[in-house]
């Protein structure tokens, strides 16, 4: 049974944003003050990845750990409540992920997926170096 009243659980669940999430501002922020220039969820690419750097060839995904079924994360604990739900949702996400990523490596791009867990406080600086030299080593 839910804590909540069905009220409170869909007000909770509205809040949850898909674009502009700190951990996307984060990167956003870094590769701007590193002097690379971007463009932001183009509908055109698939799975409309949330920086598109078109100089280098490079989309970047800034994924939730718990929305994309991060795995060995402690982020990513699946709810006591409507399990198997939850669990078909995050499987159905993790396949897409796996098929948009495919589909923009056939057409050339290099794809990074960063997962919200690695942009914390002691990972942040070395997660964000490392994003920096991929896209520049490409």
């Amino acid at each position: 049974m839910d804590r909540h009243s069905k009220q409170t659980r869909s007000y909770n669940m509205s809040q949850i944003k898909g674009k502009n999430t700190k951990p996307e501002i984060m990167v956003r922020k870094f590769l701007f003050a590193n002097g690379l220039r971007f463009r932001l969820h183009d509908k055109k690419l698939p799975g409309k990845p949330d920086i598109i750097l078109p100089k280098f060839k490079t989309v970047i995904f800034v994924n939730g750990c718990f929305w994309h079924g991060h795995d060995n994360c402690k982020y990513y604990v699946i709810p006591k409540t409507r399990t198997e739900f939850w669990t078909d949702k995050i499987q159905g996400n993790k396949k897409r992920d796996t098929e948009n990523i495919n589909l923009l490596k056939m057409m050339g791009w290099n794809v990074l997926v960063v997962y919200e867990c690695e942009l914390k406080k002691n990972e942040q600086l070395t997660t964000l170096n490392n994003i920096l030299s991929k896209i520049k080593n490409n």
